[in-house]
């Protein structure tokens, strides 16, 4: 057989000129076949996927049977996915291709609030609390105070703005993985007149991602961990400016240089400062002999056309 560019990857074979010639031909005859596709941003898209999966397949000279497994394991994806679990946003999440979207998405504008991962556990419709309130109806955990104010990026303060809340519990679970219709940890309100925001909730704590399913086998096979740094998300909404969705991490967690979505960015790790048991609370709500802790967020939202 007459060789072509040599292979320099093991277990890859070498490919001679015709067979790459065969390969080439039915790249482009999958390409035009979207010759007729009325909607040009689609049609684009399309051209770019096929023209990226056939260079991936080509480029590891992919098995059927390989390809088999893989068809498999979206498959297995599907099953799992019901309408609160969604495997496919853990495996986006898990591949980098969620905050790689995020960035592109959400691009720099001034000192604007960055954003992060949306992840696969927020619900609509959370209950309303008033400023001040605890989120976590009765969820275990250690009591955190959580406050900061929402401005625009010139520092002007966005009132009524909507800030949406969620997190874990202590045990590393959503309210919604109980499957006994709780509601937890999650909560909505709007900013005051100075654009100010407080609310108790629970210290974050580390938590692996659901790994029952086909991407916690996919992380155990390539060796990776499934926890996630512990973090507190957040959903901001205000009329003329970008919708932000971030979280907030502890700094000292165990996990920030291996979160598992690579959802961690520096300007996002804050001070979740530890109170001694009978230390003073903000809003003087007496929590007995019980620790608590403290932290601060201020949130700068980008104008909508940014």
């Amino acid at each position: 057989m007459t060789t072509g560019q040599e292979s320099t990857v093991p277990g890859v074979p070498t490919v001679s000129p015709e067979q790459r010639q065969r390969e080439d031909d039915l790249v482009h005859r999958v390409l035009a076949s979207f010759d007729s596709c009325a909607d040009q941003r689609l049609k684009y898209l399309m051209h770019a996927l096929v023209r990226h999966l056939h260079a991936f397949l080509r480029e590891v000279r992919l098995t059927e049977d390989e390809w088999s497994k893989a068809i498999e394991f979206l498959t297995a994806a599907g099953h799992i996915t019901d309408d609160k679990r969604q495997e496919f946003i853990l495996l986006s999440d898990t591949l980098g291709a969620s905050m790689q979207t995020i960035a592109m998405s959400n691009e720099a504008y001034g000192d604007a609030t960055e954003a992060t991962v949306f992840g696969p556990f927020f619900v609509d419709d959370s209950p309303e609390v008033e400023l001040g309130g605890d989120i976590s109806f009765g969820a275990s955990g250690e009591p955190c105070w959580v406050e900061g104010t929402v401005t625009d990026t010139a520092g002007e303060p966005l009132a009524g703005a909507l800030v949406e809340v969620w997190e874990a519990d202590a045990e590393g679970f959503y309210d919604v993985q109980y499957g006994d219709d709780r509601t937890a940890c999650r909560a909505h309100f709007h900013t005051d007149n100075e654009g100010r925001y407080r609310f108790w909730g629970i210290t974050p704590t580390p938590y692996p991602i659901p790994a029952d399913g086909p991407v916690g086998t996919m992380l155990q096979a390539v060796g990776r961990s499934p926890m996630r740094a512990a973090h507190l998300h957040f959903m901001v909404t205000h009329p003329g400016h970008r919708t932000l969705v971030t979280h907030i991490f502890v700094r000292g967690d165990d996990f920030l240089d291996s979160d598992s979505v690579f959802g961690v960015k520096d300007s996002l790790v804050k001070d979740f400062q530890r109170q001694q048991p009978g230390a003073p609370t903000p809003d003087g709500r007496d929590l007995g002999q019980v620790r608590w802790s403290r932290a601060r967020f201020d949130i700068i939202l980008a104008p909508a056309s940014s």
